[in-house]
């Protein structure tokens, strides 16, 4: 189980998706991140409550009018920053940023794929294959939403 958050607005988000993953926490207390957009996508991870995924994003001054949060239940990796999410994959000047509840039955396929066509993986975790398909589909010419909707298929 996990919670999710996104949130889009003329002002900084990561208030609201602190408060929002705060809201679902109950639903995954083992680690939190965020994934926010200015200009250049910025992650903020923490192992354990959303108080320290919180600080951290003080920390950083993580301020962004676009992102997106999460709040893991570990199911396919261990509990570390690592395997927080969101994971990313980025390439060029492509950034891809997940969040995903759920386990990927194939990963492990997947993940020989990608690593095939270049994609280093940095978690033990089955989301991030999904950052990686979704950014190689765009890179072959698929428009975001024709890729994550062949990515989900």
């Amino acid at each position: 189980m996990c919670g999710i958050v996104g949130a889009v607005a003329r002002r900084n988000v990561v208030p609201i998706l602190i408060d929002g993953l705060r809201k679902l926490e109950y639903r995954g207390y083992d680690s939190a991140g965020i994934a926010i957009l200015n200009g250049s996508m910025t992650r903020v991870r923490a192992v354990g409550r959303v108080a320290e995924l919180d600080a951290r994003a003080r920390e950083k001054g993580a301020d962004a009018p676009v992102g997106i949060a999460h709040t893991r239940w570990a199911t396919h990796g261990g509990v570390t920053e690592g395997n927080a999410h969101p994971h990313i994959s980025s390439q060029g000047d492509l950034d891809i940023s997940v969040v995903h509840n759920g386990i990927i039955e194939n990963h492990e396929a997947l993940r020989e794929r990608l690593r095939n066509l270049g994609y280093e993986f940095q978690s033990q975790t089955d989301t991030e294959v999904v950052a990686h398909l979704v950014h190689s589909l765009v890179r072959a010419g698929h428009d975001l939403f024709e890729a994550v909707a062949r990515a989900v298929a």
